[in-house]
């Protein structure tokens, strides 16, 4: 099984309780236990609440939102990276609140369902074909079937139907440096007999990248000691392009990527953590990449929308008092070492970002 069919079929195990403050029976209703794909989005969990906790609420409109430690969770992150984000280390199940009154507008933009989350995908979607390609048509060309089936495809998990649509879009940007390697005798060997490709030039590509930081000023050695996070303020992000620039000899890596989007932490290589590899995440401060209000109204241009979202909001810490602790995707903690050409291919998510997810200790001086 390849890499990217374990990314997909990767699912979280959770039991959510109802808030008791909405509970009218008694018993209270059980805790459901469900697998959520972490290629998905809490809201899609609605179709098996409602049955399972609908008889004991109180009567009202239904407005459902989660929580995790008190924490609301945002809906249009993607499940598995919430968890990474807020589980350094893993809870199995991950207790989740489900409420069904009472919407936190103040922190959380607005959600009406499956129909919020799906146009929150394709702008993201959007947005990132942008980046890649330098403009958006091939998204906003797509026909109603197309997109039907490529949104029905990531609600199912079903990376084969998704394969089947997305290669229309175009968007594959990165050759896989284990590959170009495999084959470089034989590319030498077509270049020493005077024949010319693609193969001798060099290639760029940029990839949109999601990259969230948590910093704290307590170190840790253990996950089970990392802070846990309890707002959303205490998490900062970055939606920057990464531009991959391929050198001849030379493997442009994970740890090249991160170190393009937090250049304050590889000034000095002595402030990493050389076992780094064993990385895990926090939260997240803000929407990924495109803000929910762009999602929710898509006014302006994908180029203006990508211009405006790009303005990361900076991690609060100077070059020399901070240390790179933890870095997840999917769930999984990778060398920085590994080519990026594969983390690309294989742990990007079906909107064509790449989440990241990163901890960051920084010195006691430097609070964010």
């Amino acid at each position: 099984m390849e890499a990217r069919e374990y990314v997909w079929e990767g699912a979280i195990p959770l039991q959510i309780r109802l808030h008791e403050s909405e509970v009218t029976t008694l018993p209270p209703p059980p805790p459901l236990h469900v697998l959520a794909p972490r290629v998905g989005y809490l809201p899609l969990l609605i179709p098996h609440l409602k049955p399972h906790f609908g008889g004991a609420l109180p009567p009202g409109e239904d407005k459902v939102w989660f929580d995790h430690n008190g924490l609301p969770l945002k809906w249009f992150i993607p499940t598995g990276v919430l968890f990474d984000l807020l589980c350094p280390e893993p809870q199995r199940p991950w207790n989740l609140t489900v409420h069904f009154r009472g919407y936190p507008s103040n922190v959380l933009v607005p959600c009406e369902g499956e129909d919020s989350v799906k146009w929150s995908f394709i702008n993201s979607l959007k947005e990132a074909a942008y980046i890649i390609t330098g403009n958006c048509k091939n998204v906003m060309n797509m026909s109603q079937s197309d997109q039907s089936e490529l949104w029905q495809s990531v609600m199912n998990g079903d990376l084969e139907a998704y394969q089947q649509v997305s290669l229309k879009l175009k968007l594959g940007v990165l050759e896989d440096e284990y590959i170009v390697k495999k084959n470089s005798i034989s590319l030498r060997s077509r270049e020493s007999s005077g024949e010319t490709d693609m193969a001798g030039q060099v290639k760029t590509g940029k990839i949109p990248v999601r990259l969230y930081i948590c910093s704290a000023t307590e170190d840790f050695d253990e996950l089970e000691d990392a802070p846990q996070i309890d707002s959303w303020d205490k998490i900062s992000y970055i939606n920057r392009p990464v531009e991959v620039l391929k050198e001849e000899g030379k493997c442009f890596t994970l740890g090249d990527a991160v170190e393009a989007l937090l250049p304050e932490i590889f000034t000095d290589k002595s402030f990493i953590n050389e076992d780094v590899s064993k990385t895990e995440v926090e939260d997240d401060k803000n929407a990924p990449c495109v803000s929910q209000e762009d999602n929710q109204d898509a006014s302006g241009s994908p180029k203006e929308r990508t211009e405006e979202n790009c303005k990361a909001v900076k991690p609060h810490f100077s070059s020399n008092t901070a240390e790179l602790k933890l870095l997840r995707i999917h769930g999984i903690e990778p060398q920085l070492e590994i080519p990026f050409s594969w983390v690309v291919n294989n742990l990007m998510h079906p909107e064509h970002f790449l989440h990241i997810c990163v901890f960051i200790k920084v010195a006691q001086g430097n609070p964010r």
